[in-house]
């Protein structure tokens, strides 16, 4: 009598992620957490960092459902307290303070910047990916603005986007963009393995 397994999901599909992708994932991980301790203190709490290059780096090199899972990754070790979050922070003070938001948003900047715009000529894919970058970036700017606002209590929503326009969203461009330079010839790379 020949016994068959009823399901009809291959294994491949049972799997979310090969042995590969898991490495890679915990690299990004691993390096989201190391660019994360480049940190300039601020007066006003929120420190000045590359983290934002690294949360698009991830996304352009592993696409947006690997860079996906390094995000998130990185984001539940931070909170259930190991030391990796900006200054060798840790836990979910980090996430419901002050600089929170933005961490709860780098998912949406990872995921933008990894949608990957196949079928086109490689000025598209780097303009598409730069928009796409760039608006994951304003969700990040927003949530975390909005968040400050509400935890500092001595600033207002416009106080805090000003400042936010001038000391971190340009920086904040410009290390997107470089992240997207640097980042799709490495995703072709990865890809050709």
């Amino acid at each position: 009598m020949n016994m068959k397994p009823t399901s009809t999901i291959s294994s491949s599909a049972r799997r979310m992620f090969s042995t590969k992708e898991l490495v890679l994932g915990g690299m990004f991980a691993a390096v989201l957490a190391a660019i994360s301790q480049i940190s300039l203190p601020m007066p006003t709490g929120v420190p000045i960092t590359i983290q934002v290059f690294g949360v698009a780096l991830t996304g352009v090199v592993l696409g947006w459902r690997l860079g996906l899972f390094a995000t998130i990754t990185y984001i539940l070790l931070g909170a259930v307290g190991l030391p990796i979050f900006s200054n060798f922070r840790g836990g979910l003070g980090v996430l419901t303070g002050v600089t929170g938001g933005y961490i709860w948003a780098w998912p949406f900047l990872t995921a933008l910047s990894g949608i990957s715009f196949k079928g086109k000529k490689p000025a598209t894919v780097l303009l598409l990916t730069i928009l796409s970058s760039l608006l994951g970036l304003a969700i990040v700017e927003i949530v975390g603005g909005l968040q400050w606002a509400a935890l500092a209590g001595d600033k207002s929503v416009a106080a805090v986007f000003t400042y936010s326009i001038v000391a971190f969203i340009p920086k904040d461009i410009i290390i997107t963009i470089l992240a997207i330079l640097i980042g799709l010839p490495m995703r072709r790379s990865i890809q050709r393995l």
